[in-house]
């Protein structure tokens, strides 16, 4: 695609050259992801040119969320572990202060599980309950324990759940989208809208937003790294 048209929340110069690569259709949307090779050339830096890129991927040098990505155009997304073993890089895909895509390095023990948002839940054979999550993942559970718009920790390695933080008052969220995108903020209240009307989050500090664009990472305190904030 031509860069001057591509989303605003990726974070590339516009006007130094005419084209970027589009990621392909995948787990994330194309406001909220990257192609492979443009996240190791510009945001990664582990090379200068799209052909070098192309060729760590190639070597399966690259890896997201644990697996190797084989092809150069796969999206890269919001929450997802990206590592280059060989250069030891661990970065997790998150938003800065300003609603733009960015990578936040991360140590060795963040990049062995990922936070995901349950968007939908349905019933499969057997009376289970399949959690619909957020980056393309699903999980089947024998219990109904879980609400819709909450987040779960889990493994990459197995998708085991290790925490559950539900959108309560009191957590933590990060806005994913509107005027406050990027902004990390703390839950005062869940309004339940009755109709067809999307339920409203009241914030500490006296914002609000719908619970759409809420993203719960943790209960008092993040339980992930953030971006440092911009100056």
């Amino acid at each position: 695609m031509k860069r001057l048209a591509a989303p605003r929340k990726w974070p590339i110069q516009r006007k130094v050259a005419i084209w970027i690569t589009k990621q392909t259709a995948g787990a994330h949307s194309v406001e909220e992801s990257m192609s492979a090779v443009t996240v190791l050339r510009d945001l990664v830096g582990a090379c200068d040119t799209a052909r070098e890129a192309k060729k760590i991927i190639g070597n399966r040098e690259m890896f997201v969320n644990g697996k190797a990505v084989k092809n150069p155009k796969a999206p890269v997304g919001f929450m997802d572990i990206v590592t280059v073993p060989k250069m030891n890089l661990g970065y997790r895909m998150l938003l800065t202060d300003k609603g733009k895509l960015t990578l936040v390095p991360v140590d060795e023990s963040e990049t062995s599980f990922a936070i995901c948002k349950i968007l939908d839940k349905t019933i499969v054979k057997g009376g289970k309950v399949q959690l619909n999550l957020s980056g393309g993942r699903n999980i089947v559970l024998d219990k109904n324990d879980y609400k819709c718009g909450d987040s779960v920790k889990i493994t990459l390695d197995g998708q085991k759940i290790e925490a559950h933080y539900p959108m309560a008052a009191g957590n933590t969220v990060l806005v994913t989208n509107g005027s406050h995108a990027g902004a990390v903020k703390t839950i005062k209240e869940v309004q339940i809208i009755k109709g067809t009307g999307r339920n409203v989050i009241l914030f500490n500090d006296g914002t609000e937003t719908v619970t759409d664009n809420c993203f719960v990472i943790g209960d008092a305190k993040s339980a992930i790294k953030l971006p440092e904030a911009s100056e």
